[in-house]
């Protein structure tokens, strides 16, 4: 039992001094980044803050890295001041000296999608407002409730509000839509129903519309006019729509069930969320694969030249891992392989490849 706690306190603090050299590295080349995209225009407290807004989502996204590099270099240690040699020699096998941080390990994987992961989504969120607003002054913004589809639009001159309660697969075509067109310091203009609206370049087509002026010179009723078709401009693309509401590290995992049934609800494919979900799942699997991996080069005693090429090969074999996950998520996205198949099949079998390589320098 001392030797296990002995062996997760080493993790840990392994891992904590990784962790903190890329936070300072990435702390320090975003800051440069965000200096030569917005220097000119913007005070350095809010570029400083661009930048710390953006840390925690570039830190989620390579902690798979992160673990294998902390797992290198402590088995690395272990291995030259003879501590594994020891550890061997007194009876413990390779799998039960791995127990301790593979139980670590699993913990730093529970916390990073229970508690990171919400963190790395509302950093995001802000992060992309915050940018969006520096770079245009007027982002758009598609969000999904129980009340249906909301989608904003907008210039210099004046913010549009839309709402529907359904739509196609990519935002593009909305029925039972309203357009309520803002000025800039907030009073309503104009408001719009319609039974069906399709987006066209430059503008929307609506069918069977009703407009009513808003502008406080008269009855808004009295004044309101109908139209079999009528034309709203739109600054707004299809590709502007999807990218609104498609990237699903925006959204908190506890969130993410609630918002695929939305989603869904709406008219959306949520193939793209659902797999997402599922790959936050298996992220604990995940590093627990990394960690076995990079257990299984720099466990045994290290000799001469042959260092660094095994940990030359466990990090080329953790990119190829890597590289296997991503592939499958974009299988899984575009629907050739089930979501559980495509988030669970690669740390899984990494695992087990693992396991065996663990097994085989065992008992040879």
């Amino acid at each position: 039992m001392i030797l296990h706690r002995y062996f997760a306190r080493r993790f840990t603090w392994t891992f904590l001094a990784t962790l903190g050299g890329f936070f300072l590295l990435m702390v320090l080349v975003d800051l440069v980044e965000q200096l030569r995209r917005y220097g000119g225009d913007a005070p350095f407290g809010d570029v400083l803050q661009l930048s710390l807004l953006n840390l925690p989502g570039g830190l989620y996204g390579i902690m798979p890295l992160i673990m294998v590099l902390a797992t290198l270099a402590m088995f690395l240690g272990l291995s030259r001041s003879s501590e594994m040699v020891v550890t061997r020699a007194a009876g413990r096998s390779a799998l039960r000296a791995l127990s301790a941080p593979l139980v670590v390990t699993a913990l730093i994987g529970a916390i990073t999608v229970g508690v990171f992961n919400p963190i790395v989504a509302a950093t995001s969120k802000e992060f992309e407002t915050r940018e969006a607003t520096l770079r245009s002054g007027a982002p758009s913004v598609l969000s999904i409730s129980g009340n249906g589809l909301w989608l904003r639009q907008g210039n210099d001159s004046s913010q549009t509000v839309i709402r529907a309660n359904g739509t196609n697969l990519d935002g593009t075509e909305l029925a039972g839509v309203t357009f309520i067109t803002f000025t800039p310091e907030g009073g309503p203009t104009r408001r719009i129903e319609a039974a069906f609206a399709r987006l066209t370049p430059g503008a929307w087509d609506l069918i069977d519309a009703k407009a009513w002026p808003l502008d406080g010179t008269g009855v808004a009723e009295a004044r309101a006019t109908t139209h079999s078709s009528l034309r709203v401009p739109s600054t707004l693309t299809a590709d502007e729509i999807r990218d609104s509401f498609g990237d699903p590290s925006s959204i908190p995992i506890w969130e993410l069930p609630a918002f695929i049934d939305r989603l869904e609800v709406a008219g959306f494919s949520a193939t793209r969320h659902e797999v997402w979900f599922q790959m936050e799942l298996a992220l604990p699997a995940f590093l627990v694969a990394m960690v076995l991996i990079g257990a299984g080069f720099t466990m045994r005693h290290q000799r001469g030249g042959r260092t660094g090429v095994m940990v030359l090969s466990a990090i080329l074999i953790c990119f190829a891992l890597f590289f296997l996950r991503n592939f499958a998520q974009i299988l899984g996205e575009n629907g050739q392989i089930p979501a559980l198949l495509a988030a669970w099949a690669p740390p899984l079998a990494a695992i087990g490849g693992s396991l065996g390589l663990l097994l085989h320098l065992e008992d040879g």
